[in-house]
């Protein structure tokens, strides 16, 4: 093994935003206490056409009451396990907080993936009931197993009915609370468990960051801070960003349309928010956009001030820089800044690297974005930048009290009371990832001197979009080419991109025709989820083999070969459809 960084000391940093954290009381007996405290004050809210609509903490935990009633009264206890299988709403987190109050385990699934994903999900983690919120999906499980367990519509959990407020169960920190599934290396569903002791961990330590954020941005004042979320919160990085939310004196605003996302922020006004950089990245590019399209002095002192900063970062400044610098700060960054985001203060980003020149971008304009790096199986965080402390194309340091350092090839291993207990029935793959007492990320990095984090790439092949989206490339391959007998190959890339792109290697005596091509991925597209579609396409004129080097001696496509050889047309595939 090589060298190994540790964080394990907590900062001494002022902590205005700390609510009482006994050390005695469980993450959700803090949440209970918090919310009674509120009253009624809001706590979340979830924008609408236009609109905040909040709810108080007092609401909250009525809807809480009659969420236990419901699954008390059909029998559902602790240690069972229950689906939940909707989109982010103020009712998804009051059944999840219901569900963890009762001891029952809580199976999270995503509505937009593919009905028959789903219902292997299902098979495999076996919970006596289903709540979903959509009727038209809950008859789609129904029609691929016709045995799925009794579906519960949200409709009928939340009827008005009053039901007594009562404290939650007492939780051991070896009690699970929920299976949250992942695609894992292989591509093949893995349910991880997290349990009470990975939350109780990870909440202190990521309330402990946001404290430190808001002493960064330099925040005063007591009202609760305003914070918006758009990812589905069935997602591990989501729903700690939730239970830190409701443990922390602040409103969570939850969006409920995505093509709305600009409204919707100008409606929440947030002072900070959780990303993955194909939002980022996107916004970058609309401004960038914006201001070439003013042209004339603006669009000059803007490229000339990108350039300073940029210098300035590198330590290169020329004698304008500040100048130009200070043109931008006075005349155009504080309306950007207004027009992303009036109270905005910072930007957290993970799920997957975020390129160096957007958090530079973001910083500039004086927004800085935290980099987070972590996996489901790790309580969804090992690294978060520090602020102030900031390095561009890093992740930052391991969070206080986790372990990180590399194996021989370059794999990150973490250890730490972050580590899940174990992936749901699969006590083979459980003991592989835990091998020697270390979590095998599965991923490749480096950390510097100063032990920062910087994620290289996966040690196999698995795809990872820049929306955060797991994606096992082989499958999708091998129905690609089954569709077309005169592809020799198909490979797909796209790996820290927003979608993926195919590249179809031809016999050489064999023609195929792009119509048809495309033809072959349209109708495979139809029966798949929205980030496993394909595209764009280049048809390679030569098979892959291994006298080209683009194939392995035991037959397998060399995947690195091929990123190099075709490394301009995997370019233009991404530059046509951004354009």
């Amino acid at each position: 093994m090589r060298e190994s960084f540790r964080a394990d000391s907590e900062s001494d940093c002022k902590k205005p935003q700390l609510l009482n954290r006994h050390s005695a009381m469980t993450f959700l007996e803090k949440i209970f206490e918090r919310l009674e405290r509120a009253g009624s004050a809001p706590v979340l809210a979830e924008v609408r056409e236009g609109k905040t609509i909040s709810t108080t903490g007092g609401e909250l935990l009525a809807l809480i009451a009659e969420a236990r009633k419901f699954l008390a009264d059909r029998g559902l206890k602790k240690g069972g396990r229950c689906g939940l299988l909707a989109q982010n709403s103020v009712r998804w987190t009051a059944l999840d907080l219901a569900m963890m109050a009762e001891g029952i385990i809580a199976v999270h699934l995503y509505t937009r993936q593919a009905p028959v994903d789903l219902v292997a999900m299902l098979k495999d983690s076996a919970p006596s009931r289903i709540c979903c919120s959509d009727a038209v999906l809950a008859a789609e499980l129904q029609k691929f197993w016709p045995a799925v367990p009794r579906i519960s519509l949200l409709d009928s959990i939340f009827t008005g009915e009053k039901a007594a407020a009562t404290k939650p169960i007492a939780h051991a920190d070896s009690d699970p609370l929920a299976i949250i599934y992942t695609s894992g290396t292989s591509g093949e569903p893995k349910g991880v468990v997290l349990n009470a002791g990975n939350v109780n961990f990870m909440l202190e330590r990521t309330g402990d960051r946001l404290d430190e954020l808001m002493v960064e941005v330099g925040r005063t004042g007591e009202a609760p801070e305003k914070i918006f979320h758009y990812l589905p919160l069935c997602f591990a990085a989501s729903w700690i960003l939730l239970l830190t939310a409701l443990s922390r004196n602040s409103v969570l605003a939850l969006s409920t349309d995505l093509t709305k996302l600009s409204d919707e922020l100008k409606v929440a006004e947030p002072e900070y928010f959780l990303n993955v950089p194909t939002l980022l990245e996107r916004v970058r590019g609309k401004i960038e956009e914006a201001v070439q399209q003013k042209g004339g002095f603006a669009a000059k002192t803007f490229s000339r001030a990108k350039g300073a900063h940029a210098r300035q970062q590198s330590h290169r400044e020329s004698l304008l820089d500040s100048l130009w610098l200070g043109l931008g700060n006075h005349m155009m960054f504080p309306a950007i800044r207004k027009s992303i985001g009036v109270n905005l203060k910072a930007l957290i980003s993970g799920s997957a690297p975020l390129s160096p020149e957007t958090q530079q971008f973001f910083a500039m304009l004086g927004i800085p974005v935290l980099q987070a790096y972590g996996l489901t199986e790790t309580t969804a965080i090992c690294t978060l930048d520090k602020p102030g402390h900031v390095e561009p194309g890093r992740v930052g340091p391991a969070i206080p009290g986790i372990e990180m350092k590399l194996a021989e090839h370059g794999e990150i291993l973490v250890r730490g009371s972050n580590i899940f207990a174990g992936y749901w029935n699969r006590p083979e793959a459980t003991a592989k990832a835990m091998e020697g007492g270390w979590f095998h990320t599965g991923d490749q990095g480096e950390a510097d001197a100063n032990g920062n984090w910087r994620i290289t790439g996966r040690l196999k092949n698995l795809i990872i979009l820049n929306s955060g989206h797991n994606i096992a490339p082989e499958p999708l391959e091998d129905e690609l080419a089954r569709r077309m007998p005169e592809a020799a190959q198909v490979i797909l890339v796209g790996n820290q991109r927003s979608y993926l792109a195919a590249l179809i290697a031809v016999q050489a005596s064999n023609g195929l025709k792009a119509e048809h091509v495309q033809n072959a991925i349209d109708e495979m597209n139809v029966g798949l989820p929205h980030y496993k579609a394909i595209r764009a396409f280049h048809i390679c004129p030569e098979p892959l083999s291994i006298e080209n080097g683009l194939m392995t001696v035991n037959g397998k496509p060399n995947r690195d070969a091929i990123a190099q050889r075709f490394a301009r047309e995997i370019e233009q595939l991404f530059e046509r459809k951004s354009a």
